[in-house]
């Protein structure tokens, strides 16, 4: 039987969110986890690497030694876990003789996925949690681990409209969020987010170096597109990383090919033909293959490098 829980205090229309809990402490999760603490919160946290976790105690948060006892007296819990089968398995899966976070979160507790996640996982995970009395939004995020760090992340939100509105004070320590929809939208609109970043990278990638190729300076060539119809953050930030040749891991190429899989899942779900986030995954995926996974997903510019021959190759 499921034990008698603390009443959670978060209700409708009264935000008073101060007990959080968040689970997964990665790339993402410790400068999240950062800004909560900021803003003032009592964070507990846990993650499966005990050690993340544990870099977070020296600045007031609670390490939990299991996911449940993280859960058992927040007021809200936050995922940023790596995919829909590890939110599934932290979760619901009971881990160790005690309950699974399902069974221990307090009735009422708002339980924000801001992982990414396929939008049908979303919709399930909210269904599941709605039968024991827990409100959900899934509201991942975009702006890599910058955006995390300054508190500046675009969080595309989905689920009750109440809810949105209790969650706002809080997401609002990490960025700026938006309701986009009901369960399973905010997923949607990340998959959009990831198309866009994804499809751009190999724009900019495949750009710079036909300029470089034919004899221009490539960031000289960055500098002259800027602010012309050519703009945007992708140009700015990663074309930057391109022209210095600073790959080094922010979000990582292998989590952008995840996204980019998702997309073309959801999208046969949703019979819609999406051509050119194909061809881009095809490329993300060769550059996986070839050992360029844990770059930073601007590292696709290296893939695309490798696939040049010398200008005087005659060969077709």
């Amino acid at each position: 039987m499921r034990p008698d829980p603390k009443p959670c205090r978060v209700h409708r229309g009264h935000p008073t969110m101060s007990q959080i809990t968040l689970l997964g402490c990665g790339l993402m999760g410790q400068p999240m986890a950062r800004r909560l603490l900021q803003a003032g919160h009592t964070l507990t946290v846990w993650n499966r690497t005990r050690s993340k976790a544990e870099a977070l105690a020296a600045e007031g948060a609670r390490v939990a030694d299991t996911p449940a006892a993280a859960v058992a007296r927040a007021d809200a819990v936050i995922t940023m876990l790596d995919n829909g089968e590890v939110v599934r398995q932290v979760v619901f899966d009971a881990h160790g003789p005690g309950p699974s976070v399902a069974e221990a979160m307090p009735a009422g507790c708002l339980f924000i996925d801001m992982g990414s996640i396929l939008p049908a996982q979303a919709q399930d995970h909210a269904r599941r949690l709605a039968e024991r009395g827990v409100r959900v939004l899934d509201a991942p995020v975009s702006g890599g681990t910058v955006g995390a760090e300054a508190g500046t992340l675009a969080i595309m939100v989905g689920g009750a409209e109440a809810d949105v509105a209790a969650a706002v004070p809080l997401l609002s320590a990490m960025g700026r969020p938006v309701h986009v929809g009901p369960a399973g939208s905010g997923q949607l609109a990340k998959l959009a987010n990831q198309m866009i970043v994804g499809i751009t990278i190999g724009a900019v990638a495949e750009a710079l170096l036909l300029a470089e190729r034919g004899g221009a300076d490539p960031a000289r060539v960055r500098q002259a597109l800027r602010g012309g119809f050519a703009e945007s953050r992708i140009l700015e930030v990663h074309g930057q990383r391109m022209v210095e040749g600073d790959f080094a891991k922010r979000g990582s190429l292998a989590i952008q090919l995840k996204d980019l899989r998702n997309a073309l899942h959801t999208a046969g779900e949703l019979r819609f033909d999406a051509p050119i986030t194909q061809a881009l995954a095809g490329l993300y995926a060769d550059a996986a293959a070839h050992g360029l996974a844990e770059l930073d997903q601007s590292g696709l510019f290296c893939e695309l490098q490798r696939r040049q021959r010398p200008a005087n190759d005659p060969t077709s």
